[in-house]
């Protein structure tokens, strides 16, 4: 199966999560390469950089190596939206996850929608705990955890403003802004 390789580093202290890669990402290479998907217009609008940063691997590699983002996705298996999942590609995905977080053990963990972070809960033994927005008053393998709105265009119920105020809201807090 071609999918998007984990980009980690041993540096990485904020763990970007996605529900899993999108066809277009994985043909291009990069995560959010989809040029519908608001992720890279929402990083821009953040403030993160002083340039403005292009949709490509270059990007993500630049996040990385200078603010210690990685990027990996719950469920590895592309698909063309996230309704193509089943049970067991959570399944999988949440003990891979689990494990990748006790390898790197990053100081937060950045979920891409409130499903990304349930659909890893309802596969781990901390099934019970309620998500919000935000920051989260529980932690997970001793990681913060943190969600935002998702980027995809199949995600138009939130504007690109409240998308890019929630990443500006989670970098001031990590000291990026």
């Amino acid at each position: 199966m071609q999918t998007l390789p984990d980009l980690l580093d041993k540096k990485v202290t904020l763990l970007s999560i996605g529900l899993n890669p999108s066809l277009p990402s994985v043909q291009a290479g990069f995560y959010f390469a989809n040029p519908r998907n608001r992720f890279w217009k929402a990083i821009n609008n953040s403030g993160l950089h002083q340039q403005a940063l292009t949709p490509s691997l270059k990007s993500c590699f630049l996040m990385l190596e200078h603010d210690h983002i990685g990027f990996t996705d719950l469920v590895k298996r592309p698909t063309a939206g996230g309704k193509d999942l089943k049970a067991n590609d959570y399944r999988l995905g949440s003990t891979r996850l689990q494990q990748l977080i006790k390898d790197i053990q990053p100081d937060l963990l950045w979920f891409h929608g409130k499903m990304t972070c349930q659909k890893y809960l309802q596969y781990s033994s901390q099934k019970h705990l309620q998500t919000r927005w935000g920051f989260q008053t529980w932690r997970l393998l001793n990681s913060s955890v943190y969600i935002s709105p998702n980027p995809s265009p199949a995600n138009a119920a939130f504007s690109l403003d409240t998308i890019s105020d929630s990443y500006r809201d989670l970098f001031l807090h990590q000291g990026l802004l």
